[in-house]
């Protein structure tokens, strides 16, 4: 028998969330007013006795000029996707009431991790000739469940969305992320994962009199102006400020941990700068920025390590580096950022992506179309 899904209030929304061990920054109530152009919905899902057992946010892009929406649950819904019925008893009803809202097409990605390759793994690909992307490098573990969970959403219907033409990133949220392990390991024990650079970078750092601290709203043009010198070096369109503005203005009334702000400075010049996320015992590190100049004193492994520290302290039970790049070989400029994040004692994890379902075939492959040729 299908759950009955209906719009939920804030409250319930977050206390949901609260319930569990961890969920998506982008699943919170509040990342719908980092999103002005999109229209945010709390859903829920509740069982025969009225309890609440799934929720999930849902952004509504209107199409110009039409009542119809794209409907996208980034890295969401929250809901239990190892249950045997999941598309009839879970799924069937979001649609159903998607479709009721005008949604031409439902965009979601399912937290559901396939494949993990551990540190050392990684390495061994990285260094193997015959290894070309991550996928062909033997995983250290694969969930047999979530290619079960794969089927059945084809059998039902829905697509794996492709993945994108930079580099390996998917379109939305990327599939393969670079995560540290947190639960159960002492600071101690993180420090002593990270590799050789890792460790004379951060004591490089200190001995140069590199000091990182945490920064505030005020703080955000300070980080903007490296944010934007870094678009420019490794070529990609940055977002403007009011973004960041809004992110945090909206994450910090949530939760006050909810977004952090760290900046890294040498003798009064700031270096570095970085966002740190933090839902549950889940820690993301969000967005960085540095600038060219001294880079000699390691302001980047500096800042790091410190917020490693601050999530460690916060009860983390994991570090997220978000998405790296799938892609192995040395031509590829993105390869020295999973060299970065791995040698920070990450692993790499593989999702199981971002799927689509077309309830109006015809405007879903219009939008399949338009976003080809951007």
């Amino acid at each position: 028998m299908p759950l009955r899904l209906q719009p939920i209030t804030r409250d319930e929304h977050l206390a949901f969330v609260a319930s569990r061990p961890s969920a998506s920054h982008m699943q919170v109530p509040s990342w719908g007013a980092v999103k002005p152009d999109w229209r945010a919905e709390s859903l829920g899902w509740f069982d025969e006795e009225g309890r609440l057992v799934g929720a999930g946010l849902v952004l509504l892009r209107p199409l110009p000029k039409l009542k119809k929406y794209l409907a996208y649950l980034p890295e969401g819904p929250i809901v239990d996707w190892h249950a045997p019925d999941l598309c009839e008893r879970w799924l069937e009803p979001m649609l159903a009431h998607l479709k009721r809202q005008g949604a031409f097409s439902v965009k979601m990605g399912p937290p559901v991790v396939v494949r993990r390759w551990s540190t050392e793994a990684v390495k061994a690909a990285i260094a193997d000739p015959a290894a070309r992307r991550l996928g062909d490098a033997e995983p250290t573990s694969c969930d047999a469940r979530a290619l079960d969970i794969a089927d059945r959403l084809r059998g039902s219907g829905w697509r794996q969305a492709e993945p994108g033409s930079e580099e390996g990133f998917a379109v939305g949220q990327p599939r393969h992320v670079c995560q540290v392990p947190f639960a159960g390991r002492s600071l101690d024990d993180i420090h002593r994962g990270l590799n050789q650079q890792w460790r004379r970078n951060i004591k490089k750092a200190e001995k140069a009199g590199v000091k990182v601290g945490r920064g505030g709203y005020e703080d955000l043009p300070a980080f903007y102006d490296l944010y934007a010198e870094t678009a420019e070096r490794d070529r990609f369109i940055p977002r403007p400020l009011p973004y960041f503005q809004r992110m945090w203005t909206a994450l910090t009334a949530e939760h006050p941990d909810r977004m952090r702000l760290y900046l890294a400075q040498h003798d009064g010049d700031t270096l570095a700068a970085a966002t740190m996320l933090t839902v549950g015992d889940h820690v993301w590190y969000s967005y960085g920025a540095s600038t060219s100049r001294k880079r000699e004193v390691q302001p980047n492994n500096a800042m790091q390590w410190r917020m490693m520290t601050d999530a460690h302290e916060l009860g983390a039970a994991v570090y997220d580096f978000r998405g790296i790049t799938d892609t192995l070989e040395e031509s590829n400029h993105l390869l020295g950022l999973l060299r970065f994040k791995v040698g920070a004692g990450g692993e790499a994890v593989e999702y199981l992506g971002e799927w689509d379902f077309p309830l109006n075939r015809l405007l879903h492959k219009a939008l399949d179309l338009y976003m080809a040729r951007r």
